[in-house]
């Protein structure tokens, strides 16, 4: 069933001779080239995908769901490789997909798959600072982890038991030029790729934006406060947040939850973390903020153990910090941030943000 599938030629692209990436690998660790494929099979002779390509969290492109061109979302992505290794690469891509398409129907119509399904793939490859790399490649079917592809062996494994998945894996065994070109794809031209990528996307990589941290309370039952810190608006994404109780970090444990890091729409992103305490319990709780963007210092958030209370703001006695006007408990000056980067508590911000 496969003799009039068309035999593949393969052709490397060219790539420029560039410093090395090591200084910024070695900075920031490894970095990660993934491409997110989404096939809906609406029936046997149509199939909608769409196509997705990132550097790190970074959109690259896209894929033009009719043409199956790429569709360049940074600047400095085209300029990148020459026009001609474009083409290859396109070329590749949609030889890929017309592949992929093909091989995945040919299962569905000889296991009789009720259309319309979906087939999701995340693929790439990821580079060490030793300059060491590794490839994956996963498929889904409907939602489910369903094959992935061992890249140092060329060989389909099994994410699910079923006679559907054991069906295919064996299409995409006895294909092996399928197999071929997924290994030049994420082993060779993905890496070399990536080098190229990592030369011209520096300054978008090493991009920093300080947090921004909230503290506030809600008291969702008499017997308990919930303080809540909120840090918003940081880039790159990892983050280390923390409740100190009496300057010790609470461990993780019941009282304590820690949201999911989210994106915001201005490519930063925001979590919170709540910590439920006792009213009126005598412990000093404060929130601290460690990111790439603070250096080696870290941002730290006080909340008096009563200062659900608090009622305005007033200086510290040397005009850095602030302290909740009730209580008197003042912060302890500490560095300045730069301009810019605000803290707020009580959802009102107080005069730059304090350094520990």
């Amino acid at each position: 069933h496969l003799g009039h599938l068309p035999p593949l030629h393969i052709t490397q692209p060219s790539r420029p001779t560039l410093t090395s990436p090591c200084g910024l690998l070695s900075h920031v660790g490894s970095f990660t080239v993934r491409l997110l494929q989404t096939s809906t099979f609406q029936n046997t002779s149509f199939v909608d995908t769409e196509g997705l390509g990132l550097l790190e969290d970074i959109e690259l492109g896209s894929l033009d769901k009719h043409t199956w061109t790429i569709r360049f979302y940074q600047p400095w992505v085209r300029p990148a490789l020459p026009r001609s290794d474009w083409d290859t690469i396109e070329n590749m891509i949609k030889i890929y997909l017309q592949q992929f398409s093909h091989l995945i129907n040919e299962g569905a119509m000889q296991k009789d798959v009720t259309y319309p399904f979906v087939a999701q793939c995340v693929a790439g490859c990821e580079l060490y600072p030793n300059r060491t790399s590794r490839s994956f490649a996963y498929v889904g079917y409907n939602g489910q982890d369903f094959l992935s592809f061992d890249t140092e062996n060329t060989t389909w494994v099994l994410s699910q038991d079923t006679g559907l998945s054991r069906y295919v894996q064996a299409i995409l065994q006895n294909y092996t030029a399928f197999s071929e070109l997924v290994e030049v794809l994420f082993n060779d031209t993905c890496v070399d790729d990536m080098e190229v990528l990592l030369h011209y996307g520096k300054a978008a990589l090493e991009r920093q934006e300080l947090p921004v941290a909230t503290v506030f309370a809600r008291t969702p039952r008499p017997d308990q406060l919930l303080l809540i810190c909120r840090v918003t608006g940081f880039y790159p994404r990892p983050i280390s947040v923390a409740w100190l109780q009496d300057g010790q970090e609470v461990p993780p444990g019941p009282a304590l939850n820690t949201s999911a890091i989210l994106p915001n729409a201005d490519l930063t992103y925001q979590l919170r973390i709540t910590l439920a305490v006792a009213p009126n319990d005598g412990h000093s709780y404060a929130c601290r903020v460690r990111h790439r963007s603070l250096g080696t210092r870290s941002l730290l958030i006080p909340w008096g153990g009563a200062a659900r209370r608090s009622r305005g703001w007033a200086a510290g006695s040397h005009g850095h910090g602030c302290h909740h006007g009730t209580l008197g408990v003042e912060t302890q000056v500490r560095p300045l941030l730069p301009p810019g980067a605000a803290v707020e508590e009580k959802g009102r911000k107080c005069p730059r943000g304090l350094l520990h």
